[in-house]
């Protein structure tokens, strides 16, 4: 079956914003490339300012992989931040909700703090400090 795992672009601060995705879920990187490591080409050639920008970066999370890269430049001149998505993530005890969900808020804006809904779960939802929407649920029925 198809999988879908979720690719965010950044405004220059990938690392950053990667680097604390990766001390609130654990783990390592998979992959983390920068623009100075391409290739020379004849058609692109990577501004110095750019070499060190993230080309591509993965951080595996549970079954999935959050993806990422920054944007900006030649190769997006109109790069503007998103809202039309959030990452939802569903953890396995109601206290690793708490914990993820205090990690992702640092710095950021909590849009519905953690609560039990009417359909059961326990769920809220943030923007980080990079201007990312995360929505947090844990399911006690399905445990």
């Amino acid at each position: 079956m198809a999988t879908t795992n979720t690719y965010l672009n950044f405004d220059g601060n990938c690392e950053e914003a990667f680097l604390f995705y990766k001390s609130v879920f654990g783990g390592e990187f998979n992959y983390i490339g920068r623009f100075g490591e391409m290739p020379a080409s004849d058609d692109y050639k990577v501004a110095d300012s750019d070499k060190n920008k993230i080309m591509h970066v993965s951080l595996p999370i549970g079954t999935s992989i959050l993806m990422g890269s920054d944007c900006g430049g030649d190769w997006a001149p109109s790069f503007v931040h998103g809202n039309n998505f959030s990452v939802s993530v569903s953890a396995d005890t109601k206290e690793e909700a708490d914990q993820i969900f205090k990690a992702l808020a640092e710095g950021g804006k909590v849009t519905m703090p953690l609560e039990n809904t009417f359909w059961g779960d326990y769920f809220g939802m943030l923007t980080d400090k990079f201007n990312i929407n995360w929505m947090m649920s844990y399911d006690e029925k399905s445990k």
